[in-house]
């Protein structure tokens, strides 16, 4: 009986672990910061999905706390986000950096001097050209208010609020 119960509890375990990553998605957060008077990007994603993101890419493993590795990561992301200009020019995002854990890739990038009202359209394709059902949240934070973008496969490029 305990061998059952034992085995039942295995089994059940399995099963949630199979069924926890269901979902994929990212969360970005764009600020202003008067302090250095740049606007700054924080994207985090899911570790297992940039991790098989770049695998199926490259056919290898990757190791983000090598610059090497790190700089394939940055020109794909710098290929999928950008922030638009009224002329329709991308804004000159600079990376800063990365950090990982074993659950979440946290990137950070910034537009150094320029103001928010400067950029007035977002493009965010990271990850939904790999994952069908990728959905990225783009939080605008506007002195306080907060706008709420959503992108997907078939939504890539909004205004931003």
């Amino acid at each position: 009986m305990m061998r059952r119960l034992v085995l039942g509890a295995l089994l059940a375990g399995a099963c949630l672990a199979a069924q926890a990553h269901r979902f994929h998605a990212g969360i970005t957060d764009i600020s202003f910061n008067p302090g250095t008077g740049s606007i700054e990007v924080v994207h985090t994603y899911m570790a297992h999905d940039i991790e098989a993101l770049l695998a199926n890419l490259y056919q290898r493993q990757f190791d983000l706390s090598d610059p090497q590795d790190e700089a394939v990561l940055r020109k794909y992301v710098d290929k999928q986000f950008y922030l638009l200009a009224a002329d329709k020019s991308r804004l000159p995002l600079r990376w800063v950096g990365v950090t990982t854990n074993v659950e979440s890739v946290v990137i950070y990038q910034e537009i150094e001097k320029t103001p928010l009202a400067s950029a007035v359209r977002v493009h965010d394709e990271v990850l939904s050209d790999f994952l069908p059902d990728q959905v990225n949240t783009v939080n605008v934070n506007h002195g306080g208010k907060i706008g709420t973008l959503t992108f997907d496969r078939n939504k890539t490029e909004q205004l931003l609020p």
